[in-house]
């Protein structure tokens, strides 16, 4: 059995949560017992958001006064990636014997994709009004509103294709635990015939029912920091769906920034393999495989 589980970014970083080593290593304790506690003694491929770090390392380059162009967000994916990857590595190590890989994961993307037009994709922390003005006075950044503050948006294109699929896939197949697909993954595009690194972050969720679908993987496993989708969250008349089809979430607010990716992930993967995929709470790993918690999206 071969699951595929999709860390949220909160596996490193928690809001109101100072992000030094301590803290890390206390969510990395938490998200790598969850992915051992599914992976029993079948295949595990695990990826990973990156939209705090990711966002730091932006922070850092655009305070640089040397002079020098800022990176894009195809090379700060890539070193979120080998970052995330590697204490992801060792906290897995500890709980589940055997060999592990992080592949840095090249993602194609189309270069006309409507994405770039309309940045969407959160990354960074979240602002108060005050900073966010000033951010945007210094830097001209487009911002969206989250939660009761504000965060930066860059462009998120739609994950067509993962590039080096077939490694990934050779090492599954012989037994290593592989972290691949980081942060969505190292944005590439074709242009002018050659293939070349674009400035956009990648939806993590998308990537992951991608790359489930390329391998065949048995289940897709999102994890968060909610305990399942809910109907009219926010309202007094919020329930939660603990299982649906893939029509009965036809209507879901797919523009929803917190689940609506997930649930377009999960769907995609059902649709694709005709098997299930279920959005659950980190601490709920295990228990949402079993079909105990979260919420589990099945075949029509």
């Amino acid at each position: 059995m071969l699951v595929v589980v999709a860390l949220g970014g909160n596996a490193l970083a928690v809001k109101g949560e100072h992000p030094g080593p301590a803290a890390q290593a206390r969510r990395l304790e938490t998200a790598a017992r969850a992915v051992s506690e599914v992976a029993g003694q079948g295949g595990l491929v695990v990826t990973h958001g990156n939209g705090p770090q990711v966002g730091d390392l932006a922070l850092v380059e655009e305070r640089d006064v040397d002079g020098r162009l800022p990176l894009g967000m195809d090379v700060l994916t890539a070193q979120t990636e080998g970052w995330i990857g590697y204490l992801l590595e060792d906290a897995i190590a500890t709980l589940r014997p055997g060999p592990i890989a992080t592949v840095l994961t090249r993602v194609e993307v189309d270069s006309e994709d409507a994405g770039f037009r309309e940045p969407t994709k959160p990354i960074g922390p979240v602002y108060t009004d005050r900073e966010a003005a000033l951010v945007r006075r210094s830097h001209d950044w487009p911002m969206r509103p989250q939660g009761d503050g504000w965060r930066r948006v860059v462009a998120s294109p739609e994950p067509r294709r993962i590039v080096g699929l077939e490694p990934i896939r050779l090492l599954v197949g012989h037994g290593v635990t592989v972290i691949a697909g980081g942060g969505g993954g190292i944005p590439v595009a074709i242009v002018d015939g050659i293939r070349r690194g674009v400035d956009a972050v990648i939806d993590k969720d998308l990537t992951s029912a991608l790359l489930a679908i390329g391998l065949g993987a048995d289940h897709l496993l999102l994890l968060t920091d909610v305990d399942a989708v809910y109907r009219q969250w926010g309202t007094p008349r919020q329930e939660p769906i603990m299982r649906a089809s893939v029509r009965e979430f036809t209507d879901f607010p797919r523009d929803d920034g917190a689940m609506g990716p997930k649930v377009e992930a999960a769907c995609r993967f059902v649709q694709a393999t005709g098997r299930r995929a279920v959005i659950a709470s980190l601490s709920d790993a295990a228990a949402a495989l079993r079909g105990f918690a979260g919420t589990t999206v099945v075949p029509d």
